[in-house]
């Protein structure tokens, strides 16, 4: 540190010179470390855009406009007392799934239309559709290919001249 009124400069006891503090060397530091915060919160953000798959609801209002339809539609499908079993099994090239409907007697349900999806329970974006088939009354099968193992939700839909009959959603293991 140079003395004022001597003009010398000090020196600290081990031998090495001292430095002096000024007001540009303190701006210096708060503009570097505000910047590095900015820099690390920028990175931050584009994680998390670029990984985000997506909304579950787009729009909150309409799905509690909804929950009233769907509640009644569960009564409804309550009601028929319908055994509708899922197998799904796989394969080399993905997964195949067989889904059995039966009525609340044991006989088989026919004249419905299914479909099946495998959603993914975090990104949406890996959500499969299962084409499925009546390969006999009340039996539909179809193949999903190139599904990761895992946790997965199975949703399944009966539909009967185009009005969903039942539904069903299922957490399901895939290896």
């Amino acid at each position: 540190m140079r003395d004022a009124a001597t003009g010398q400069v000090s020196i600290r006891g081990d031998g090495c010179r001292t430095k002096e503090v000024t007001g540009r060397t303190v701006l210096v530091w708060l503009v570097a470390f505000f910047g590095i915060v900015g820099l690390v919160n920028v990175a931050m953000i584009r994680a998390a855009v670029s990984t985000f798959g997506g909304l579950e609801t787009e729009s909150s209002y309409q799905a509690g406009l909804a929950f009233a339809r769907e509640t009644a539609e569960a009564r409804a499908q309550d009601a028929l007392r319908w055994r509708v079993d899922a197998r799904l099994t796989p394969t080399r090239d993905g997964t195949t799934l067989v889904i059995d409907a039966r009525d609340a007697e044991g006989r088989p349900l026919r004249g419905l239309a299914a479909t099946a999806r495998l959603v993914h329970p975090a990104d949406q974006r890996d959500d499969h559709a299962v084409v499925l088939r009546e390969t006999r009354p009340g039996e539909f099968s179809g193949a999903a290919t190139a599904v990761a193992a895992g946790q997965w939700d199975l949703v399944l839909e009966l539909a009967r001249d185009g009005a969903r009959v039942f539904r069903s959603k299922n957490r399901v293991m895939l290896r």
